[in-house]
């Protein structure tokens, strides 16, 4: 059995292969690898920010005296950090707030890869909730909750 064709049948054998396969843009290479991300032990993160700490998409502030910074973790797994932000950059094809949110970013003065990991922790906190409830993730609903919030992404969407 090739390398792939094994990778296909453990994913689609797992019970949160269809959570993961619904993604916006995770296709069939990325959703395995957030799956794996994500592991299957629920415990194993208690909130969304052990998650993004783990992967390395959350930014480390550091200060000294007067002086304040904010730079990317160095130490994580960077192979989880780049699913993440390979799987932000495909979602803005598919989901109609992650590329509005992504512009947003751009707008700001971020460049694309400060873009790009911004929605991935967006994303990330997103996710982790439906992931701990074990309910797929709805568009329509996001789109609703962020109206509700009256959040400033919903003044670039035409809702």
């Amino acid at each position: 059995m090739r390398h792939n064709d094994k990778i296909t049948a453990l994913f689609t054998a797992h019970p949160d292969a269809e959570f993961f396969a619904s993604l916006p843009g995770a296709g069939p290479h990325l959703a395995p690898r957030l799956l794996v991300a994500f592991g299957e032990d629920r415990m194993r993160y208690t909130q969304a920010q052990d998650l993004l700490h783990y992967t390395g998409i959350a930014p480390v502030t550091e200060s000294s005296g007067n002086k304040c910074w904010v730079h990317w973790r160095w130490s994580c797994p960077i192979f989880l950090r780049q699913t993440f932000v390979e799987w932000a950059d495909q979602s803005r094809q598919h989901s109609f707030w992650a590329d509005a949110f992504y512009k947003l970013q751009r707008n700001k003065g971020k460049t694309h890869p400060m873009g790009m990991r911004a929605l991935a922790f967006k994303w990330i906190r997103i996710l982790f909730r439906c992931w701990q409830d074990r309910k797929p993730y709805d568009e329509a609903k996001y789109l609703l909750a962020l109206k509700k919030k009256k959040s400033p992404l919903v003044q670039n969407l035409a809702l």
